[in-house]
Protein backbone atom coordinates (compact mmCIF):
# COMPACT_ATOMS: atom_id res chain seq x y z
CA UNK A 1 0.00 0.00 0.00
CA UNK A 2 1.25 3.30 -0.77
CA UNK A 3 2.32 5.95 2.30
CA UNK A 4 0.62 9.14 2.12
CA UNK A 5 4.43 10.60 3.27
CA UNK A 6 5.64 9.57 -0.55
CA UNK A 7 3.14 12.44 -1.91
CA UNK A 8 2.69 15.02 0.44
CA UNK A 9 3.67 18.41 -0.50
CA UNK A 10 1.73 20.51 2.43
CA UNK A 11 3.71 19.08 5.06
CA UNK A 12 0.86 19.91 7.50
CA UNK A 13 1.26 19.75 10.79
CA UNK A 14 -0.97 16.46 11.43
CA UNK A 15 -3.14 15.05 14.03
CA UNK A 16 -5.09 11.89 14.60
CA UNK A 17 -8.88 11.76 12.92
CA UNK A 18 -9.90 12.33 16.59
CA UNK A 19 -8.26 15.28 17.64
CA UNK A 20 -8.47 16.77 14.01
CA UNK A 21 -12.12 16.54 13.79
CA UNK A 22 -12.67 17.40 17.56
CA UNK A 23 -11.40 20.70 16.25
CA UNK A 24 -12.56 20.95 12.87
CA UNK A 25 -16.53 20.00 14.40
CA UNK A 26 -17.64 23.74 14.70
CA UNK A 27 -16.60 24.88 11.25
CA UNK A 28 -16.92 21.28 9.69
CA UNK A 29 -20.38 22.24 7.79
CA UNK A 30 -18.73 25.16 6.17
CA UNK A 31 -15.75 23.88 4.66
CA UNK A 32 -16.71 20.71 3.19
CA UNK A 33 -17.76 20.66 -0.39
CA UNK A 34 -21.34 19.39 -0.65
CA UNK A 35 -20.21 17.88 -4.48
CA UNK A 36 -17.73 15.77 -2.57
CA UNK A 37 -20.10 13.17 -1.26
CA UNK A 38 -23.81 14.04 -1.76
CA UNK A 39 -23.54 15.02 -5.54
CA UNK A 40 -22.62 10.93 -5.81
CA UNK A 41 -24.83 9.99 -3.80
CA UNK A 42 -27.13 11.52 -6.38
CA UNK A 43 -26.00 9.53 -8.69
CA UNK A 44 -26.27 6.01 -7.66
CA UNK A 45 -29.14 4.13 -9.68
CA UNK A 46 -28.84 0.86 -7.71
CA UNK A 47 -30.12 1.80 -4.08
CA UNK A 48 -33.68 2.93 -4.06
CA UNK A 49 -33.19 5.34 -0.94
CA UNK A 50 -37.01 5.68 0.37
CA UNK A 51 -37.20 1.58 0.71
CA UNK A 52 -34.99 1.54 3.16
CA UNK A 53 -36.16 0.69 6.53
CA UNK A 54 -32.72 0.84 8.57
CA UNK A 55 -29.38 2.19 8.14
CA UNK A 56 -25.78 2.41 10.05
CA UNK A 57 -24.12 5.38 9.35
CA UNK A 58 -20.77 4.85 10.26
CA UNK A 59 -18.22 7.88 10.42
CA UNK A 60 -21.51 9.84 10.27
CA UNK A 61 -19.78 12.79 11.78
CA UNK A 62 -22.01 16.17 11.81
CA UNK A 63 -24.98 14.10 10.00
CA UNK A 64 -24.45 15.80 6.96
CA UNK A 65 -24.74 12.30 5.35
CA UNK A 66 -27.66 11.05 7.12
CA UNK A 67 -29.71 14.23 6.59
CA UNK A 68 -29.70 13.83 2.84
CA UNK A 69 -30.70 9.77 3.57
CA UNK A 70 -33.40 11.24 5.32
CA UNK A 71 -34.40 13.55 2.78
CA UNK A 72 -34.70 10.96 0.11
CA UNK A 73 -36.92 8.59 2.45
CA UNK A 74 -34.57 6.56 4.72
CA UNK A 75 -36.68 5.79 7.84
CA UNK A 76 -33.91 4.80 10.52
CA UNK A 77 -30.82 6.00 10.71
CA UNK A 78 -28.40 4.84 13.77
CA UNK A 79 -25.04 6.56 13.41
CA UNK A 80 -21.26 5.92 15.24
CA UNK A 81 -18.51 8.60 15.61
CA UNK A 82 -15.42 8.52 17.32
CA UNK A 83 -15.71 11.96 17.94
CA UNK A 84 -18.04 13.26 20.63
CA UNK A 85 -17.65 17.07 19.11
CA UNK A 86 -19.19 15.54 15.56
CA UNK A 87 -21.97 14.06 17.34
CA UNK A 88 -23.31 16.38 19.52
CA UNK A 89 -23.55 18.41 15.93
CA UNK A 90 -25.10 15.61 14.69
CA UNK A 91 -27.40 15.67 17.69
CA UNK A 92 -28.87 18.60 16.79
CA UNK A 93 -30.15 17.17 12.77
CA UNK A 94 -33.21 15.21 14.92
CA UNK A 95 -32.69 12.56 12.29
CA UNK A 96 -30.94 9.42 14.12
CA UNK A 97 -33.02 6.85 15.87
CA UNK A 98 -29.36 6.60 17.94
CA UNK A 99 -26.31 8.30 18.12
CA UNK A 100 -23.06 6.53 19.78
CA UNK A 101 -19.36 7.10 20.52
CA UNK A 102 -17.87 4.27 18.87
CA UNK A 103 -15.27 2.83 16.15
CA UNK A 104 -16.55 2.52 12.55
CA UNK A 105 -14.50 -1.37 12.40
CA UNK A 106 -16.25 -2.60 15.91
CA UNK A 107 -19.29 -0.40 16.08
CA UNK A 108 -20.74 -2.48 18.79
CA UNK A 109 -24.18 -2.09 16.73
CA UNK A 110 -26.47 -5.49 16.48
CA UNK A 111 -25.62 -8.22 13.80
CA UNK A 112 -27.67 -8.90 10.82
CA UNK A 113 -30.09 -5.45 11.83
CA UNK A 114 -29.57 -2.98 8.66
CA UNK A 115 -30.58 -2.96 4.87
CA UNK A 116 -28.21 -0.27 4.27
CA UNK A 117 -24.79 0.74 5.69
CA UNK A 118 -23.53 3.78 5.13
CA UNK A 119 -19.37 5.13 5.04
CA UNK A 120 -18.58 8.84 3.72
CA UNK A 121 -15.21 10.40 3.37
CA UNK A 122 -13.73 8.60 6.27
CA UNK A 123 -11.78 5.32 4.48
CA UNK A 124 -8.21 7.58 4.33
CA UNK A 125 -8.20 8.08 8.39
CA UNK A 126 -7.99 4.17 8.48
CA UNK A 127 -4.85 2.31 7.98
CA UNK A 128 -6.56 -0.77 7.27
CA UNK A 129 -9.68 -1.23 5.20
CA UNK A 130 -10.33 -5.32 6.05
CA UNK A 131 -11.97 -4.45 9.05
CA UNK A 132 -13.88 -1.76 8.21
CA UNK A 133 -15.40 -4.30 5.08
CA UNK A 134 -15.87 -6.90 7.42
CA UNK A 135 -17.75 -4.79 10.04
CA UNK A 136 -20.30 -3.29 7.60
CA UNK A 137 -20.38 -6.84 6.84
CA UNK A 138 -21.21 -8.08 10.35
CA UNK A 139 -24.16 -5.28 10.40
CA UNK A 140 -26.13 -6.25 6.93
CA UNK A 141 -29.05 -8.40 6.48
CA UNK A 142 -29.15 -10.21 3.17
CA UNK A 143 -29.44 -7.79 0.40
CA UNK A 144 -27.97 -4.97 1.80
CA UNK A 145 -26.25 -2.62 0.42
CA UNK A 146 -22.70 -1.14 1.71
CA UNK A 147 -21.97 2.11 0.14
CA UNK A 148 -18.70 3.95 0.50
CA UNK A 149 -17.76 7.20 -0.77
CA UNK A 150 -14.34 8.17 -0.20
CA UNK A 151 -11.59 10.51 -0.97
CA UNK A 152 -9.89 9.52 -4.26
CA UNK A 153 -6.55 8.46 -4.08
CA UNK A 154 -5.65 9.39 -7.33
CA UNK A 155 -6.43 13.28 -6.27
CA UNK A 156 -3.96 12.56 -3.31
CA UNK A 157 -1.29 11.48 -5.16
CA UNK A 158 -1.39 13.32 -8.03
CA UNK A 159 -1.72 16.81 -5.88
CA UNK A 160 0.46 15.54 -2.48
CA UNK A 161 -2.77 17.03 -0.41
CA UNK A 162 -3.91 15.48 2.57
CA UNK A 163 -7.36 16.12 4.57
CA UNK A 164 -7.09 19.34 6.60
CA UNK A 165 -8.98 22.12 7.94
CA UNK A 166 -7.86 25.48 9.17
CA UNK A 167 -7.44 25.74 12.97
CA UNK A 168 -8.99 29.12 15.30
CA UNK A 169 -5.38 30.81 14.78
CA UNK A 170 -5.31 30.03 11.30
CA UNK A 171 -2.58 27.21 10.78
CA UNK A 172 -3.43 24.39 7.92
CA UNK A 173 -3.59 21.41 9.96
CA UNK A 174 -3.65 17.97 8.31
CA UNK A 175 -5.44 14.81 9.63
CA UNK A 176 -4.00 11.67 9.32
CA UNK A 177 -4.47 10.62 5.72
CA UNK A 178 -3.80 6.87 4.41
CA UNK A 179 -3.70 6.31 0.62
CA UNK A 180 -5.75 3.03 -0.11
CA UNK A 181 -5.66 2.13 -3.94
CA UNK A 182 -9.13 1.23 -5.39
CA UNK A 183 -7.77 -2.62 -5.67
CA UNK A 184 -7.07 -2.12 -1.81
CA UNK A 185 -11.09 -1.72 -1.48
CA UNK A 186 -12.22 -4.37 -4.04
CA UNK A 187 -9.77 -7.06 -1.87
CA UNK A 188 -11.22 -6.45 1.64
CA UNK A 189 -15.17 -5.99 0.10
CA UNK A 190 -14.83 -9.35 -1.64
CA UNK A 191 -12.53 -11.04 1.56
CA UNK A 192 -15.87 -9.86 3.67
CA UNK A 193 -18.34 -11.54 1.30
CA UNK A 194 -19.79 -8.53 -0.86
CA UNK A 195 -20.60 -8.01 -4.48
CA UNK A 196 -19.93 -5.24 -6.55
CA UNK A 197 -23.30 -3.53 -7.68
CA UNK A 198 -22.19 -0.34 -8.64
CA UNK A 199 -18.87 1.95 -8.59
CA UNK A 200 -18.73 6.08 -9.47
CA UNK A 201 -15.98 8.67 -9.86
CA UNK A 202 -16.37 12.17 -9.85
CA UNK A 203 -13.24 14.52 -11.33
CA UNK A 204 -12.94 17.90 -10.98
CA UNK A 205 -14.48 19.58 -13.34
CA UNK A 206 -16.27 23.26 -14.60
CA UNK A 207 -18.73 22.55 -11.36
CA UNK A 208 -15.51 22.15 -9.21
CA UNK A 209 -13.35 25.07 -10.61
CA UNK A 210 -16.52 27.39 -10.15
CA UNK A 211 -17.05 26.73 -6.86
CA UNK A 212 -13.03 26.84 -5.86
CA UNK A 213 -11.34 28.34 -8.53
CA UNK A 214 -7.92 27.82 -7.35
CA UNK A 215 -8.45 24.07 -7.76
CA UNK A 216 -8.51 24.70 -12.04
CA UNK A 217 -5.19 23.74 -11.71
CA UNK A 218 -6.53 19.99 -10.61
CA UNK A 219 -8.68 19.88 -13.95
CA UNK A 220 -9.37 16.22 -14.92
CA UNK A 221 -8.33 14.87 -11.68
CA UNK A 222 -10.99 12.29 -9.82
CA UNK A 223 -11.63 13.66 -6.54
CA UNK A 224 -13.85 11.20 -4.93
CA UNK A 225 -15.67 7.91 -5.51
CA UNK A 226 -18.69 5.82 -4.43
CA UNK A 227 -18.85 1.82 -4.10
CA UNK A 228 -22.24 -0.36 -3.77
CA UNK A 229 -21.69 -3.55 -2.41
CA UNK A 230 -24.23 -5.96 -1.80
CA UNK A 231 -24.77 -8.70 0.69
CA UNK A 232 -26.28 -11.91 -0.52
CA UNK A 233 -25.43 -14.70 1.55
CA UNK A 234 -24.99 -14.86 5.04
Amino acid sequence: MPHFATFDRRNYRTVSAREGYAQWAATYEDTIKRDMDLWLLGEIQSVRWSAVEHCADLGCGTGRTAAWLASRGVRQIDGVDATPEMLDRARQRGVFASLRPGDVCATGLPASAYDLVMTCLVDEHIAELTPLYAEAARLARRGAAYVLVGFHPFFIMATGMPTHFQAADGEPVAIETHVHLLSDHAQAALAAGWELAEFREQVIDNRWVEMKPSWAAYRDVPISFAWVWRRHEL
